[in-house]
């Protein structure tokens, strides 16, 4: 426990040292406040812009604004030009005191937000709002399953306590429920990716949702490269029978191959496309309707509709907590499932189709065995249906019971006759089973 905290407090420590490094307006003086209640002021003249303060929320920038009155982090600029080499700055030498965009040595922000020298664009390795919070989200997930860890090292062949019988049920999910299903006998070695990018989506999804935090996983960038990562692992991970069913697809006539063929190719690259816009819109698109619920209080400055307002945010904040897990869930999925398919085992149809046969075949050996047996007690049958006919004419009160012990009464011997047939059944069917699966192995080779 003594070493996780340590570490815990070494990564706290060296992330408050970066920030504060890179932010001289955490602790903010008289006159930036000043400043920022003139430009309310400004705002507030010329009305509630909802569709700039939602588009500045969701996109990345390089300051995290988190609060007014001192509560904008200026975030680190690492940037590289063949004119100046590498170069580190704060952010806050881009903006003035009114927080407008300005130029530093050369260095400024256009009109997306980009850094330019000159107006010739450089390679931009900043720290801006979004690394921040996957810095963030992959320390979080470092120390959680740490801890996870240690448990399972304490309590070895024990019930799990703490965060370790938390995180287990979640584990065990993935593990059962989504990659060994789809995987197959394959899977442990994919488990680790697949639980990795589970709790990463999942922990990004939910740290999103905080008041003031940056949308990771709305963020195109973050969910193209959990794409590539599962195109790369489907594609180098691919066997032979993988690659002949996308380049030649077996049992199709050749001018449907042809067709095919780029059809199969496209897909490759629409499966990935798939998963990045389908996290990225959804992530996105609850971001935007939260915020622009928000904003219906500031537009039309009423209590009623502030009030209103507040519920359909909560509503929609408890839906969109389970689109996070559902998100993390069907990405999973889709990954797990994109894998599975280039790593099928090699099947082969000449060798799937001496399954129904042999099943025919034994079919076949056990119905002319009863048949036998049958055929040897039908004269004890027929003389037995005689004798309980002239016992109803007799007796009419015969009852049921005992006309079925009449007339099967001590037929074991005759039924046992089946014995000997089926015996010699499965020994005919054992040796027409070997031939087909030769046949089979032989046309599949």
């Amino acid at each position: 426990m003594s070493v996780f905290l340590s570490l815990s407090k070494k990564i706290s420590v060296a992330l408050i040292v970066l920030l504060a490094a890179f932010s001289p307006a955490l602790s903010a003086s008289d006159e930036a406040q000043v400043n920022e209640l003139q430009e309310e002021r400004t705002a507030s003249e010329h009305g509630f812009n909802a569709s700039e303060v939602i588009i500045h929320h969701v996109l990345d920038d390089h300051v995290w604004h988190l609060w007014d009155h001192g509560g904008t982090i200026y975030l680190p600029v690492i940037v590289y030009s063949s004119e100046k080499g590498l170069e580190t700055f704060s952010s806050h030498h881009l903006y003035d005191e009114h927080h407008n965009k300005v130029e530093h040595n050369g260095y400024k922000l256009d009109e997306l937000g980009h850094i330019v020298l000159n107006g010739k664009s450089v390679l931009d390795l900043s720290i801006t709002k979004n690394v921040a919070m996957l810095l963030i989200n992959a320390a979080l997930l470092v120390l959680v399953f740490m801890a996870v860890a240690k448990g399972y090292k304490k309590n070895l062949g024990k019930a799990p306590s703490g965060i370790q019988s938390f995180m287990e049920p979640v584990i065990v999910f993935v593990r059962d429920e989504i990659v060994k299903p789809n995987i197959g006998p394959r899977y442990e070695k994919y488990l680790p990716y697949l639980l990795t990018l589970f709790f990463f989506i999942l922990f990004g999804n939910l740290l999103g949702l905080l008041p003031g935090a940056a949308n990771l996983t709305g963020n195109i960038a973050v969910t193209m490269t959990l794409a590539i990562f599962t195109f790369l692992i489907t594609n180098l991970s691919g066997n032979k029978n993988y690659w002949k069913h996308i380049l030649w697809t077996p049992g199709v006539p050749l001018p449907l191959r042809i067709i095919i063929l780029p059809v199969e190719i496209i897909g490759i690259f629409t499966k990935p496309f798939s998963l990045m816009i389908r996290l990225f819109a959804a992530m996105t698109a609850g971001h935007i309707v939260l915020l622009s619920l928000m904003c219906l209080t500031f537009i039309f400055h009423n209590w009623f509709v502030g009030a209103g307002s507040s519920v359909f945010v909560l509503f929609i904040s408890l839906i969109e907590l389970l689109v996070a897990g559902i998100q993390a869930y069907v990405f999973t999925l889709f990954s797990s499932l994109y894998i599975g398919l280039a790593v099928e085992a090699v099947r082969h149809p000449r060798r799937d189709l001496g399954l129904p046969i042999i099943g025919l075949v034994d079919r076949l050996v056990e119905r002319l065995a009863l048949a036998f047996a049958f055929e040897s007690a039908q004269p004890h049958i027929n003389g037995r249906v005689g004798l309980a006919a002239e016992a109803a004419a007799d007796d009419h009160a015969l009852g049921d019971l005992e006309r079925d012990d009449l007339l099967f009464h001590d037929l074991d011997p005759f039924v046992d006759l089946a014995g000997p047939n089926l015996v010699l059944a499965q020994f005919v069917k054992g040796h027409l089973t070997r031939l087909l699966l030769a046949v089979s192995y032989r046309g599949s080779s």
